[in-house]
């Protein structure tokens, strides 16, 4: 099967593929979108949950430290005064008192004993929580105790719990992280998992997915607790389908759009391709040639071939348009032999008359896989007349990616005296090692750089460093597309030995340019002349 079968192929094969895929993509973004909101939900309520039980650490702790800093002695009539002012100064606080073994001695609740129950564990920190304390016997809605020291705090197990949420089956809960005995959490409301602390480690939050939730943990900043939210998989599926009816028929009308785009660009790509092998037929490509002036002298010292397409209809095709698809679609070689051809016919005698003017040529990456372009252009010298020195070679960064092959054409066509530029430079694809590792004689700055002297873009100083690292690459210079006096005059300023645009000549064909050389050449003589006259 041949490149161009291939290319349009992948076209057709790529066109389906959007059709099919593009809703597939809208589906998941509507995923997407759907998990991301539930996630920031479900943090929303884990982060309240831990805010609120740092909260109530903050009030417990507040009070023990202000009972212990009293000197009253337990349970006197001024240290159970200071109970209650501090019992009635909290939000969160049920009740504060002094410890004596597993009971509370005396409380702001007076000097009724409450006991703290058995389920306890002391943290690393050498707190002690007593997960459910019974008040006053009554075991269906214990309290939770923090103890530190002979002091102890309670306060109901539901405050930490009691956020706002829109979900009404969502699972809460405040986790000690130390608390590793059969996984009950200090307090929760709905199904909680201890092993999702796991997932935590080392991160300040995180959310995930398990087979029924999306579950959120939060750590807390100040304590050894953390939050925990978790939302049933089902909300998160009946968001995903909310959001999907909105975004998936979006995706069905872009994908088809995208496919018919893909296959007019195929069809495009096809016609166009069988349209170059027709006009190499029928001879609709020609060649102008654009002037490459010295610098210091403004002497043409040679030109570049540009080619060119007319189709019968009268209609210019661009060689933005048509070189891409010869390259993609294989033809690109041929196209360099019909220009090589185009140049013979154009110049006949003429490089053979003028020895110190060359003509550039264009080389693709293609023509660099074998030695067949040096053959070529040994007939073509050999044809004309010509000197290796009326040839100049340019090659893109481009061309120089498959560098094994592309080193040895380089070396054959240096072997014979005919120089080799690297065109296009710093518009991004070979490493300066590469260059430095091949033998190169110019250096053509790239339009892009030159239109940028002058200006504040970005690209404004890449000129300044791309002059001196050809100059101590020992690479003489050609700037691309200089169109004002200003790019000229800094070029000549900081050594650029050679140039070419429309500030001194747009491309032409061969007879004009002749032309053109003829008048420069008599104006030089008279010049000279004038010279001679005023010297004697």
């Amino acid at each position: 099967m041949n490149r161009r079968a291939v290319s349009s192929a992948t076209l057709l094969l790529l066109a389906a593929v959007a059709a099919g895929v593009a809703p597939w993509l809208a589906y998941r973004e509507a995923h997407y979108q759907a998990h991301r909101a539930e996630a920031d939900l479900a943090l929303g309520y884990a982060r309240d949950i831990t805010r609120r039980t740092d909260e109530t650490g903050r009030q417990a702790f507040r009070g023990i430290d202000q009972l212990e800093a009293s000197g009253f002695p337990p349970c006197s009539v001024e240290s159970q005064a200071l109970m209650r002012r501090i019992d009635l100064s909290s939000t969160y606080i049920q009740a504060i008192g002094y410890v004596r073994g597993d009971t509370l001695a005396c409380s702001s609740m007076g000097m009724q004993p409450v006991a703290l129950g058995a389920k306890t564990f002391r943290t690393s920190r050498n707190v002690v929580v007593h997960t459910r304390v019974p008040l006053a016997g009554d075991i269906s809605s214990p309290l939770i105790g923090i103890q530190r020291g002979d002091y102890a705090v309670l306060f109901h197990r539901d405050l930490p719990l009691d956020t706002w949420t829109t979900v009404p089956d969502v699972s809460l809960a405040a986790l000690h992280l130390e608390m590793k005995d059969s996984g009950t959490p200090m307090t929760n409301r709905g199904y909680v998992d201890r092993r999702w602390l796991e997932q935590l480690g080392d991160k300040r939050e995180v959310t995930f997915l398990t087979d029924r939730y999306l579950v959120a943990v939060v750590r807390s900043p100040s304590y050894l607790n953390a939050g925990v939210a978790a939302v049933p998989r089902a909300h998160l599926d009946r968001r995903t389908m909310d959001i999907a009816m909105r975004v998936v028929p979006a995706g069905v009308v872009a994908g088809i759009a995208l496919a018919l785009a893909i296959l007019l660009l195929a069809r495009r790509q096809m016609s166009l391709a069988s349209a170059i092998r027709h006009a190499l037929r029928k001879n609709e490509f020609f060649l102008v040639y654009q002037p490459i002036v010295e610098l210091a002298t403004g002497k043409w010292v040679g030109a570049e071939a540009l080619l060119r397409w007319r189709r019968a209809t009268g209609e210019l095709i661009g060689p933005d348009l048509f070189i891409p698809v010869a390259e993609r679609t294989g033809a690109i070689t041929k196209l360099t032999e019909r220009v090589l051809r185009l140049v013979q016919e154009d110049t006949g005698r003429f490089l053979a008359d003028h020895p110190t003017f060359h003509v550039a040529l264009n080389l693709s990456a293609a023509d660099l896989l074998t030695t067949t372009i040096v053959d070529l252009l040994d007939q073509l010298l050999h044809r004309t007349g010509a000197r290796p020195s009326n040839v100049l070679v340019e090659l893109t960064e481009r061309a120089l990616l498959d560098i094994g092959p592309a080193r040895k054409v380089i070396c054959d066509l240096r072997a014979r005296g005919i120089e080799v530029a690297i065109d296009d430079f710093g518009t991004g694809y070979s490493s300066l090692s590469y260059l430095e590792s091949l033998e190169l004689d110019y250096l053509k700055i790239d339009r892009s750089f030159i239109e940028a002297i002058g200006t504040r873009a970005p690209t404004s100083q890449v000129v300044s460093h791309i002059i001196p690292m050809a100059r101590a690459m020992g690479l003489r210079m050609i700037a691309e597309g200089v169109e004002t006096r200003e790019q000229a005059d800094f070029l000549i300023e900081n050594g650029v030995q050679y140039a070419q645009g429309w500030l001194f000549a747009k491309p032409m064909a061969f007879a004009e340019l002749c032309l053109a050389l003829e008048r420069m050449n008599g104006v030089q003589a008279n010049e000279d002349l004038a010279a001679q006259v005023t010297q004697t």
